[in-house]
């Protein structure tokens, strides 16, 4: 794994023997010694080759004047905390906790194979067209259970049968599930990963441990875990990363970092006159131009979040081409209260009462947008199967354009697997 998986993943709170941590972009040609030198900071990390640093401001010093120091210098293109994310359940735990119910093995996967969700989306008509094979979708979450029946069979191998995946909470290669029950993060990575070998049941899942057991984790290592997962073995020459990115979880904060790295992943070359972040011509983005140019972006899904409420949640909020902010939708075809909504939501998706696989080999039932965010992910797998060629944006614009509309909702619109994969617009059954 990258030198630069930190444990443990919480920020920006001051650590021993120094203050808080940020995150600094600077401009072409600048060089970050001496302004570190100079503003009394130290380097942690490299966001690879790119011109992105993780850094710890001096024992003692305050975030925000550290911050406004970085910001006046015009050699600085943006300089922010190193904000903490999390599972959405984590933060309302009313979701999680009054569904947390296990089923034993046999029990558990009739019921996941018989609820209510696949005939919604007519999956069964679309997985009659594409399995997802040949795809890789990687699972940003707390890990998950490695043996588990369901996900065992569906791990992503490179050519000597190794797993593909990593742990950037423990900065090792064993990506599983290690916590406990009634910690906020138990089986919540297993439970996603499960719908999207529902969902998709050819596809290749790659496991990315970036939460720890209680759920939380912060954008340095997201941002670091994202483009990890498209590009494993760190040459660009080689097709050995994820095409489809599932992210279910979310912090109230945006940042400029996970807005970069999703620009990165989708290749998201765009004009954007509000973000002069990312420009793929620049020194340091040499290996995201040769991906992008070589057809391999990544569409990415991220969960809208279990507030109720219209304030945005990221990384879905962020503005960026092949991305998709995913909130829930109820077996009657309309929003549950604990649904996120506004105009920076794009799709809904199954995520009320969802049957997935659980730690021990067992099953659960769970609801929130983290379960939406899979079922959409494992439908972008089975189109790009049929479309190995398209852009991260031509698949999210065909999960939009082949979609339903919400019941009592019509603007949002609701995922519907069959017309995705077959291209055609479903008729509305509210």
């Amino acid at each position: 794994p990258p030198a630069g998986a930190t444990p443990p993943l919480a920020g920006p709170p001051a650590l021993p023997g120094g203050g808080p941590e940020f995150v600094v972009m600077l401009n072409p040609g600048a060089d970050i010694a001496p302004l570190a030198g100079a503003l009394g900071a130290t380097v942690l990390d490299r966001f690879g080759t790119r011109p992105i640093w993780r850094l710890r401001a001096a024992p003692g010093a305050a975030l925000e004047p550290t911050l406004a120091a970085w910001r006046a210098d015009p050699r600085v293109r943006f300089a922010e905390a190193n904000d903490a994310g999390s599972i959405p359940l984590a933060r309302d735990q009313v979701v999680w906790a009054v569904d947390q119910v296990v089923w034993a093995v046999g029990q558990g996967e009739a019921e996941a194979a018989s609820q209510w969700a696949p005939p919604q989306l007519a999956l069964a008509q679309a997985q009659g067209l594409a399995s997802g094979a040949g795809v890789r979708v990687a699972v940003f979450d707390t890990g998950i259970e490695l043996t588990h029946p369901l996900l065992a069979p569906r791990l992503a191998r490179d050519g000597a049968g190794r797993l593909v995946g990593i742990d950037f909470v423990d900065g090792d290669d064993d990506p599983r599930e290690d916590g406990q029950p009634g910690e906020r993060g138990y089986g919540h990575g297993t439970h996603v990963a499960g719908i999207v070998a529902q969902a998709a049941p050819g596809a290749r899942l790659m496991p990315v441990r970036v939460l720890d057991r209680q759920g939380r984790g912060n954008a340095w290592v997201l941002a670091e875990a994202l483009l990890w997962a498209l590009d494993p073995d760190g040459n660009p020459a080689t097709d050995d990363g994820a095409r489809v990115l599932n992210f279910s979880l979310s912090t109230p904060q945006p940042t400029r970092l996970l807005k970069a790295a999703i620009r990165l992943a989708s290749c998201d070359e765009g004009e954007d006159e509000d973000d002069d972040d990312i420009d793929f011509v620049e020194p340091g983005f040499e290996a995201d131009k040769a991906r992008c140019d070589a057809g391999r972006g990544a569409v990415v899904l991220a969960a809208a979040g279990n507030d109720g409420g219209t304030a945005p949640q990221y990384p879905a909020a962020e503005d960026a081409y092949g991305k998709l902010a995913v909130t829930a939708v109820g077996e009657a075809r309309s929003l549950p209260t604990f649904a996120n909504r506004g105009d920076w939501v794009d799709l809904a998706a199954p995520g009320e009462r969802i049957v997935s696989a659980w730690p021990g080999g067992r099953y659960a039932t769970a609801s929130g947008s983290s379960m939406s965010t899979p079922w959409a992910a494992g439908v972008a797998a089975l189109v790009l199967q049929l479309n190995p060629a398209w852009k991260p944006a031509d698949v999210t614009r065909r999960l939009l354009d082949r979609s339903a509309p919400v019941c009592g909702d019509p603007a949002l619109r609701r995922l519907h697997a069959h017309g995705a994969v077959a291209d055609f617009v479903p008729p509305a059954d509210c």
